[in-house]
């Protein structure tokens, strides 16, 4: 996963920005346009607005792009308490809660409470999104199946491995949610990210058909 963090220092608040998260999903530019103006050079004005406005903005970035450090004693983002992966028609999956995205050797590459993971098997920084599904015209539904097999509440730590040549491993509580309305609850699923399962947003083994590849992992 690559990275290119840009940091924008305010008088209560700075902001920091990595670009290759950014999938423009605009929450922050329509929430507080006097603050997030891409027009303008720096884009970020950190104190053209009250610092816990900027905050609470910035937590509604769903990719994690945009992080927050407080230099004063405000209010600060909290590891949400349930555990949630949300399914977009076209286009991503959504992550919130106490995520870690682990290799298959257990070491963490990425720890945060907002996660944005390709679907379509295009993006060029694997597993993360970056937004390659709108130039290929990636066609999915944002729906999940009715059914659960857990009975617990999707909270506590989740960890989500992305195999080699393969699925999203994701391992603990969580609800899968999509766009539609639709949700399941699950502790242990395999999730499609090579783009060509008929089972979406589950894996159903078509990554190894379509010889479908991670190297950019």
């Amino acid at each position: 996963m690559d990275e290119d963090i840009h940091e924008y220092e305010g008088e209560d608040i700075t902001v920091t920005w990595d670009g290759e998260r950014c999938i423009h999903a605009r929450e922050c530019v329509e929430g507080l346009p006097g603050v997030f103006d891409p027009d303008e050079r720096p884009w970020i004005a950190p104190d053209s607005a009250d610092a816990d406005a900027v905050a609470q903005v910035i937590t509604q970035c769903p990719t994690g792009a945009l992080q927050f450090e407080r230099q004063d004693d405000g209010w600060e983002e909290e590891t949400p308490e349930e555990n949630t992966i949300e399914v977009t028609t076209d286009g991503p999956l959504y992550a919130r809660g106490d995520i870690d995205v682990v290799d298959e050797d257990g070491r963490i590459l990425l720890s945060d409470t907002r996660v944005g993971f390709c679907r379509c098997g295009a993006s060029s920084n694997k597993p993360l999104c970056d937004n390659t599904h709108l130039d290929i015209e990636f066609e999915a539904p944002g729906s999940v199946s009715a059914d659960s097999d857990a009975d617990g509440p999707p909270e506590g730590a989740l960890s989500v491995t992305p195999t080699a040549n393969g699925p999203l491993h994701v391992e603990g509580a969580f609800e899968i949610e999509g766009d539609d309305g639709t949700t399941e609850r699950s502790e242990d699923a395999w999730l499609c990210r090579c783009g060509a399962s008929d089972d979406k947003p589950f894996c159903d083994g078509s990554h190894a058909k379509i010889g479908f590849t991670t190297d950019e992992d």
